[in-house]
């Protein structure tokens, strides 16, 4: 049996749904409350009841629940953007060139890992069309590739999603008060005060150590993908029915409004003018804090409008890309669930004391990475993470005088390394392509090494 048979047989045995994960994390997480915090409630009843007020309160956070539509938001309209028509003849014509494994290979990690930085939701849908178009011209000019080899290409996006403009961390700290509302409740008004109303990205996503760690993942993955392409006998594969093509019904009376290219351009295009007066002409002057989660998603809708060219066609393919968002939906208020009862109980504080105790300046940085990549394995959400982890990494950054950026990044970049091991983000891709986990897994774990060599020299280096 490969290695890739035993982790997938891992996985299945001893590993449930994410949902299933999340209900878990919340019993492990209130047991760990009650036997470790401070009882200020007298008896050990009233306890639990303030641990599970502590609970609710996390679930039903205002400010949380707007991040987490927000995160849905940016899921769907970037799966939405990915279904349209210029996305798909951009797809098709770059599939001549994908002659054989090695150049397919190399065309879709380059071009996946591009459309990542700029959208999470948007790289792999785009990464598993570009897959499955690549397959199917293989058929027809009878073409032999490796169909897993070009399958697990596609899902290397997920590898550095949260160090792009998307990436859950980095956007929410550039939102305006984000910090003080995380740690309100951990810290008092006056430590409050004391932290930066907002972290730019400028100083982690556009960062010297970002941008040098992403240049070399741009140039290293593909290139390795296209040695991996070149070294491997193609494959023989079957290819399920395709699920990608828009409906196309009748059209009557006032439906034609839905259909109206002029309607939809006016409005996109609108939506498209506006964001780029609040991003080139509002400020006194140009910098990136005008990018937000409110600011991509109103970018995306605009140019999901525009390139679906109509109502009626943007809403088919909303129709199929929603569907997706279900686990960010049901599965968020589960994690700031966790982080209320992390938070109100002094967990958090416990576990920053923890973390600064056996930490230095160049550890803190490795064990905030690794431990990312842990949790994501049992939390597969850059933004349930962001809301459990976030606290910790604040506290315990400003504890040991350490840049809170760059431990932000340490976190993006654990989180994503290890969705080449956690298939859960690779179910759409799966089934787009018709391709299995344990078919692509032996490539992204070879990925996922790579990526823990690069995230680990650029963590060490700056």
């Amino acid at each position: 049996m490969n290695i890739a048979n035993k982790i997938e047989k891992v996985f299945k045995k001893y590993l449930p749904s994410p949902f299933t994960i999340a209900v878990l994390l919340t019993f492990i997480s209130f047991t760990l409350a009650f036997l470790f915090t401070d009882n200020k409630a007298g008896s050990s009843i009233n306890h639990g009841l303030n641990l599970l007020e502590y609970w609710e309160q996390g679930l039903w956070n205002s400010s949380l629940l707007v991040f987490a539509f927000q995160m849905m938001l940016m899921l769907v309209l970037g799966h939405t953007l990915a279904l349209s028509k210029p996305v798909n003849r951009l797809i098709s014509y770059m599939t001549n060139y994908c002659t054989n494994t090695a150049n397919a290979a190399f065309l879709v990690c380059l071009l996946t890992l591009l459309v990542s930085y700029f959208n999470w939701g948007l790289g792999l849908i785009f990464g598993a069309i570009f897959a499955r178009k690549v397959a199917e011209n293989a058929k027809d000019n009878n073409w032999k590739i490796h169909y897993p080899i070009i399958g697990a290409s596609a899902y290397s996006g997920l590898m550095v999603w949260h160090g792009g403009i998307s990436g859950s961390a980095p956007i929410k700290a550039a939102e305006n008060g984000h910090l003080e509302s995380l740690m309100t409740g951990i810290y008092n008004s006056e430590r409050l005060a004391l932290l930066p109303q907002q972290i730019g990205f400028s100083d982690t996503i556009f960062s010297n150590m970002n941008i040098c760690v992403s240049l070399v993942i741009l140039i290293v993955l593909p290139t390795f993908m296209y040695y991996l392409g070149n070294s491997t006998n193609p494959k023989t594969y079957t290819l399920s029915e395709s699920k990608i093509q828009l409906d196309n019904n009748t059209i009557e009376g006032a439906e034609k409004l839905d259909t109206s290219k002029l309607l939809a351009f006016t409005f996109g295009g609108g939506v498209l003018v506006y964001a780029l007066y609040k991003a080139m002409i509002l400020p006194e002057e140009l910098n990136l804090n005008f990018i937000s989660p409110n600011f991509i998603n109103l970018t995306l809708l605009g140019l999901a409008i525009v390139m679906h060219a109509s109502f009626r066609n943007f809403l088919n393919a909303l129709d199929k890309a929603i569907g997706g968002a279900s686990g960010i939906l049901i599965q968020f208020p589960l994690y700031f669930g966790i982080m209320g009862l992390m938070k109100h109980s002094g967990m958090i504080t416990q576990l920053s004391e923890f973390f600064v105790s056996i930490s230095t300046e160049t550890t803190f940085p490795l064990f905030t990475f690794l431990s990312a990549g842990l949790v994501n394995i049992f939390v597969p959400s850059g933004g349930g993470q962001w809301a459990i982890q976030g606290p910790i990494i604040i506290e315990a950054s400003q504890q040991l005088g350490l840049s809170i950026p760059k431990n932000i990044m340490a976190l993006a970049y654990g989180d994503q390394l290890t969705n080449m091991l956690q298939p859960f983000w690779a179910l759409p891709l799966l089934g787009i392509t018709g391709l299995k986990a344990k078919e692509i897994l032996p490539y992204t774990l070879l990925l996922m090494g790579i990526g823990a060599i690069i995230f680990i020299g650029g963590l060490l280096i700056f």
